[in-house]
């Protein structure tokens, strides 16, 4: 069954763009809007997975940020804090003169682990945002 294709306009940097037409003609699609399809759907299926993160939870939140951006340092720590009864550990890398790498170690309620990492996604001048949860008892 065929479905109804919209059309949509996206407005997007030029070195965005950029990378993602090297990255769909390496991936082999006929068109940008294959690969933004694609791209969605990968989306879509993240964002399912991440609502089904329940009961206790270990994980860790990789981000990568821009330490100059004006707030954000502080908005990062009070988060931290802000939640430190689930935060076992992190670590920060200083990648250059404005981007740190921080991973963030976390055990508590699933619900709660997918909260902090939502409200990191949210600030302005982070760049990347990965969460990684397992049970704690998996692989036993």
């Amino acid at each position: 069954m065929d479905q109804e294709l919209m059309r949509i306009g996206v407005s997007l940097p030029e070195n965005l763009l950029t990378k993602f037409d090297r990255i769909i003609e390496h991936r082999g699609y006929s068109s940008r809007s294959e690969g933004i399809r694609d791209a969605i759907r990968s989306y879509i299926t993240h964002y399912e997975w991440m609502g089904d993160v329940k009961g206790r939870r270990v994980g860790t939140i990789s981000l990568i940020y821009d330490h100059t951006k004006r707030g954000l340092s502080n908005a990062l720590t009070d988060i931290q804090h802000d939640h430190s009864q689930i935060i076992q550990s992190s670590i920060h890398v200083h990648l250059d003169h404005d981007n740190c790498l921080e991973v963030i170690i976390l055990d508590g309620e699933g619900e709660e682990v997918k909260g902090v990492a939502e409200k990191i996604m949210a600030l302005k001048g982070v760049h990347y945002v990965k969460l990684n949860t397992a049970l704690p008892s998996e692989g036993h």
